[in-house]
């Protein structure tokens, strides 16, 4: 019975020493020769997948212990699948990182069903953008006879605008634009991402779309740099773009404090226009390893070398000033966010 008490204690005493080991390493030793995983909400070759790809090539030399990123795709419902797992599945350890939709965490904020998270105990490391050298573009094609977003209201201007799903962020400003502002818009539906879009802008069915500047430059640069391609009218801007100065935003055009108030909460997204996250509970030194090294990548002339070639906007905030944009978010009024719910429905 000695011998067995003994043995028990000797291994009550490792499994001690072995607990007591893991909390003393440091994230440096954790991380040194470990894979870490970035999950990608989307599938390959859209701006969120571009760069989710991005910050898996460089990340990596900023988390002490230098570990290996490998991205894995996971699309699904506009990324909320992906952001679910992260929250619920994924392990806290600090081992898996996520590229989640801008637009995700604001479904808990509206009810969403499908929402199995709080967006404000995620791990948020940062976004790469805040809109600051961006903007939500109501673009055309240049053969379209409206030269101003005035000439839209005009007999035989409307424009018929390529849209996706139901949900879908072109297709919710698309509405925005017709249903709020009162723009002479038809939404022509059932394209599956802004490529095929852009295929029939350009063979004459339909006119035109609402998409990212960035996500123009990066997957449609030639169209841009050809100036085939006539921009509107612009989303997601407190004020004008300085490159676009001529081109009104949506604020601008709305008519009340009610349509004012309801663009804000639509818009509110674009100010962590490309959000990287972490599971709840990750260790602190290793959640503060990955937001720190987050931030330090954004300031790299490498990093940045490599997103101006891919066309992305670099202005990125931390993971505190997400928290704060999801906490004012939280703080619209019932009436905005239903009244935004009815739009994202349609």
């Amino acid at each position: 019975m000695a011998a067995n008490r003994n043995t028990l204690a000797l291994s009550v005493l490792l499994s001690l020493l072995s607990i007591g080991g893991a909390a003393a390493q440091s994230a440096e030793q954790f991380y040194k020769g470990r894979v870490v995983t970035l999950v990608v909400g989307f599938a390959p070759g859209g701006i969120n997948d571009i760069s989710g790809r991005l910050v898996g090539r460089h990340l990596g030399r900023f988390i002490p212990g230098q570990p290996t990123i490998v991205v894995q795709n996971m699309p699904g419902a506009g990324g909320l699948g992906a952001a679910n797992r992260i929250y619920n599945v994924a392990e806290k350890d600090g081992t898996v990182i996520a590229g989640v939709g801008r637009s995700v965490p604001q479904l808990a904020i509206q009810g969403n069903p499908n929402v199995s998270f709080d967006p404000l105990k995620f791990t948020w490391l940062g976004s790469l953008s805040s809109y600051a050298n961006d903007a939500y573009l109501l673009t055309v094609m240049m053969r379209h006879p409206a030269k101003t977003i005035a000439d839209v209201d005009k007999p035989g201007m409307a424009i018929n605008l390529g849209t996706d799903r139901a949900g879908a962020t072109n297709v919710i400003f698309s509405l925005i634009a017709k249903e709020v502002l009162g723009l002479q818009v038809n939404l022509v539906r059932g394209y599956q991402g802004a490529a095929p879009i852009f295929l029939a802008m350009q063979s004459g069915e339909v006119d035109g779309q609402v998409i990212g500047l960035s996500s123009i430059r990066a997957g449609q640069r030639t169209l841009w740099d050809g100036r085939q391609l006539k921009p509107l009218l612009q989303f997601g801007r407190l004020t004008r773009l300085t490159d676009l100065p001529e081109v009104p935003t949506g604020r601008e055009l709305a008519k009340d404090a009610n349509a004012r108030a309801l663009l804000e909460f639509a818009e509110l997204p674009f100010f962590m226009a490309l959000p990287f996250v972490a599971p709840p509970d990750v260790p602190p030194d290793r959640a503060k390893a990955l937001q720190t090294a987050f931030m330090t990548m954004c300031k790299d002339e490498s990093f940045l070398d490599d997103a101006r070639k891919l066309g992305l906007d670099v202005s990125p905030i931390d993971g505190d000033a997400i928290v704060k944009l999801l906490a004012r978010a939280s703080a619209t009024p019932k009436d905005v966010v239903a009244r935004f719910n009815e739009i994202e429905k349609k």
